[in-house]
């Protein structure tokens, strides 16, 4: 005699939430895809938060510096072969010096169309962060911004004509001062200590940590805050 064993029933709220987690499962496997198939700065249409920030010079129509900053809940594995795709499609070239691939950070460098490009992941509440730079080469020559190869260009000034000191890398600059008239400095990489000095008095002092072929806006005031990276 053949006997047939009944399968154990399942109750049906059961199944819906197996069917629901499934279905969840297979939505967060799908690829990232671009907001904007056109813009510039990519950004996933999963992501919960983006920013955009630019800095700009004085008679340069187009902005020095764009970033893009972003969170996206999703695996670092998976936004990093989204941005690889999408950078990839708007003619950015990764290039091999200085990348770093974890499991929870990622740092890559690219040549892209108006200039040096940096991707930046790491992991942050379970979602995954994102840092994407964009440095325009022919707007920072027009600011005269851009280094001599291979250095950091300090770019100061001070509103007050003729008072004021920079002293640095064993080196003290006058500073010519007044309103829309900042100077440059080219350095080596690395740290420094500064001092501002004004009528002969010691307004701020403060450190700066400075990469080869970047350029940044000094601040010299108290109450300025922090030195900024314009290229």
């Amino acid at each position: 005699m053949t006997t047939a064993r009944r399968g154990t029933k399942v109750p049906a709220r059961w199944r819906l939430l197996a069917c629901s987690l499934t279905l969840l499962a297979s939505c967060s496997q799908q690829p990232l895809t671009a907001a904007d198939a056109h813009a510039d700065m990519p950004v996933p249409t999963r992501a919960s938060h983006s920013s955009f920030s630019r800095t700009s010079a004085d008679g340069v129509e187009v902005p020095l510096r764009l970033e893009l900053k972003a969170e996206v809940p999703a695996e670092l594995g998976d936004v990093l072969a989204f941005y690889r795709t999408e950078l990839g499609k708007r003619g950015w070239q990764e290039k091999p010096d200085g990348a770093v691939v974890t499991a929870d950070r990622a740092l890559l460098v690219f040549a892209s169309p108006k200039g040096p490009g940096t991707l930046t992941l790491g992991r942050a509440k379970g979602e995954t962060t994102v840092g994407l730079v964009q440095r325009n080469t022919e707007a920072a020559a027009k600011a005269n911004f851009l280094p001599m190869p291979g250095q950091a260009r300090l770019i100061f000034g001070y509103l007050v004509p003729d008072v004021a000191s920079l002293a640095i890398n064993d080196q003290i600059v006058k500073i010519a001062g007044g309103l829309n008239h900042p100077q440059t400095l080219d350095l080596p990489p690395g740290t420094y200590s500064y001092a501002l000095h004004v009528s002969g008095h010691l307004v701020r002092s403060d450190t700066i940590t400075l990469a080869a072929d970047q350029a940044w806006f000094l601040k010299l005031r108290d109450g300025d805050g922090e030195s900024n990276q314009i290229y």
